[in-house]
């Protein structure tokens, strides 16, 4: 298992500051392009705003949701639809999941959690496994979340882990230190089923 850097009470100038950073580094070693996955939710969206003043070169970077309801692109509580709209008016290429989909290796794995050690649609009724051989599954969380109450498409803990980094960006008290028990190997989340199995560097802004 990878250790973590943590990095405490980050803004989202900071976080957008680090990913241009880190996004900047990966793009010179590889000047054909990289391609990153990022979360959904609400959490990822005003550091993707900041990040997008930056000067990243968008048109080489292919962008992966983690995961996805499998709703129409333009329904409100799709994934795909709403990074889409912030990074294709910059130049990314944003792919849409799909169950026969093979993700490629990642310049940068970007994951949230739930309160209940989610991560992507990895919930703990799914019981992923770090040797799933589907690099995506379709999946039914328990219970479904009332403001999104659909069955998901998700990247796998291989397809996550297929990547040279993982950063998490968490909000709050609680969440941190279900992150920390998950480092350390005190329960057995998805988090920590990813976190065991991690090669690379972790980062966790909080």
């Amino acid at each position: 298992m990878s250790k973590a850097t943590i990095h405490p009470d980050a803004t989202d100038r900071q976080i957008a500051e680090w990913l241009e950073r880190r996004l900047n580094r990966a793009l010179s070693a590889h000047p054909h392009g990289i391609a990153i996955t990022i979360p959904g939710g609400s959490t990822p969206f005003p550091i993707l705003a900041l990040l997008g003043e930056g000067g990243l070169d968008w048109s080489r970077i292919t962008v992966w949701p983690g995961d996805d309801r499998i709703v129409a692109e333009d329904h409100p509580a799709s994934n795909v639809g709403r990074i889409r709209r912030a990074l294709a008016p910059l130049g990314a290429r944003v792919v849409a999941l799909t169950e026969d989909a093979r993700p490629p290796h990642f310049a940068l794995t970007w994951l949230g959690m739930g309160e209940d050690g989610h991560l992507a649609s990895l919930f703990p009724n799914t019981d992923p496994r770090v040797d799933d051989p589907l690099p995506i599954r379709r999946l039914t969380p328990d219970p479904l979340p009332p403001e999104a109450p659909f069955d998901r498409l998700s990247l796998t803990i291989p397809a996550l882990l297929d990547s040279d980094a993982l950063v998490f960006v968490i909000r709050g008290a609680s969440k941190r230190a279900l992150f920390e028990a998950a480092l350390r190997g005190a329960n057995d989340l998805p988090v920590a089923r990813l976190l065991g199995a991690a090669h690379q560097p972790v980062a966790c802004f909080t």
